[in-house]
């Protein structure tokens, strides 16, 4: 008997991620390229669910494990999480199969001494699984036990948000994002591309409340789709879509992205200023501008698009005040998006701690290339105070070039200059947006200040 393919995949993909620190996602694409779609999607929904749980998993195999789970010999440890997740969160899968595939996985892993243990730990999980061990009695605790944040994360956002809605962005992070969509207007409307997938047995619905956007049902691999091998339209989330609408641009343009990979809102842009006008997206790594190039040229913007490898921290004079409006999509903490890469909930927080001097001087910088009245756009997929409120607050303190931009958000919220979106309140993405305006010369000081 074999563990099967799906399973077999799911152990390599979450031991590169032990090993070899990968990214859950990127493991993914390397495993999983000659699975059947089929067992592509379960050995996806695996490793996407050990780490989701992870925490909780540990937490409940130690009630029935003798041995210490941090010193088994690898890959025992996520042999015994990926059995724990099928038993515990996976209906469809019986028991007995996850606890029989799992005890073939350790054998298929050179640990056939350990096959015993195995079997007797998962039988012990699936005889209990109506009585697993009591989670703490503190409430923080037991939020981030029952959703694997680590203690300091769930303290925090039980700080910002209190309790109950810090368990709704928990509980966010551990379901399944949705597949959301933008249209490439250069090449067709997001109504003739939901009336495609409609045809082609795809659910295509318009987002809620953010123009453009198509959420998605029944997809499977979207790059697959001919839509999108013809360059008509892009996977954004709708509050990277909201970046680009409240930068206000117009055709004909000049758009500068700071930090562009990998791409999204410097296609939007691209979208909006048109033939006439032009974006150059600049990144400090130069193999992710090589995709960006690969998706401008997708989406046939590549006459609008130009790339430039560059720190954004370091001055270019030659594009002082040359453009109407610069994006700044600073690098960050990314605890917005856990939902799509859980793997962030396990960054060591100490290497947080310098992120937001280097937002500071992206924006320092940034304010030296946006011509009078242009605007400047600072965003993050964060959702922490220091990395968002604090940033613009201090830029604005220091550079009276610049003032407030406020703007309204499609579903009627606002006026704001800044705002934090959460996906238990608007259904995106954890995202913050700041825009502000630089002055014109002289004589329209009291119009700039009018528009703040």
């Amino acid at each position: 008997m074999r563990a099967g393919p799906a399973r077999e995949a799911a152990l390599k993909v979450l031991t590169d991620c032990r090993r070899r620190n990968a990214w859950a996602d990127a493991a993914l694409r390397s495993r999983t390229g000659d699975l059947s779609p089929a067992d592509a999607a379960l050995c996806t929904r695996m490793v996407y669910g050990v780490i989701q749980n992870r925490m909780l998993l540990d937490y409940d195999l130690r009630a029935y494990c003798t041995q210490n789970l941090e010193k088994l010999q690898p890959p025992l440890r996520e042999i015994l999480q990926l059995g724990a997740y099928q038993i515990l969160f996976l209906d469809r899968v019986p028991d007995r199969a996850a606890v029989d595939t799992s005890v073939e996985l350790a054998k298929s892993a050179g640990r056939p001494r350990a096959a015993g243990l195995v079997n007797a730990v998962l039988r012990k999980l699936s005889a209990c699984r109506d009585h697993l061990p009591p989670l703490p009695e503190d409430p923080v605790e037991a939020l981030s036990l029952r959703y694997s944040h680590p203690l300091w994360l769930t303290a925090r956002l039980v700080d910002l948000l209190g309790v109950e809605e810090a368990e709704a962005f928990l509980a966010s992070d551990n379901g399944a994002p949705p597949l959301e969509v933008q249209a490439n207007p250069l090449r067709t409307s997001p109504e003739a591309l939901a009336a495609e997938w409609q045809a082609a047995g795809i659910e295509a619905r318009p987002h809620p409340w953010v123009p453009g956007c198509l959420e998605l049902t029944g997809a499977g691999d979207v790059t697959a789709l001919p839509a999108f091998r013809e360059g008509r339209c892009l996977v954004q989330d709708p509050a990277a879509r909201l970046a680009v609408l409240l930068a206000d641009l117009s055709p004909g343009q000049a758009v500068l992205d700071l930090c562009a990979a990998p791409g999204g809102k410097a296609f939007g842009a691209a979208m909006a200023v048109g033939e006439k006008g032009s974006v150059l997206a600049c990144d400090i790594n130069g193999s992710k501008l090589r995709h960006v190039r690969e998706g401008a040229k997708r989406l046939g913007l590549d006459g609008i698009l130009q790339t430039r490898e560059a720190d954004g921290r370091e001055f270019h004079p030659e594009w002082a005040e040359k453009f109407d409006a610069v994006l700044v999509d600073a690098p960050c903490s990314g605890l917005g998006v856990i939902r799509k890469k859980p793997d962030i909930r396990d960054k060591d927080p100490a290497a947080l701690t310098g992120l937001p001097a280097v937002q500071a001087a992206l924006l320092d910088n940034a304010a030296r290339y946006v011509r009078p009245g242009g605007t400047l756009l600072y965003s993050t997929c964060t959702i922490l105070p220091e990395e968002n409120e604090n940033i613009a607050e201090a830029f604005l303190s220091t550079h009276g070039e610049f003032v407030p931009f406020p703007f309204t958000l499609p579903n009627g919220e606002g006026p704001y200059f800044c705002t934090t979106l959460w996906p238990q309140r608007h259904g995106t993405d954890g995202f913050f947006l700041c825009r502000t305006r630089k002055r014109t010369p002289g004589g329209h000081r009291q119009r700039d200040e009018a528009l703040s």
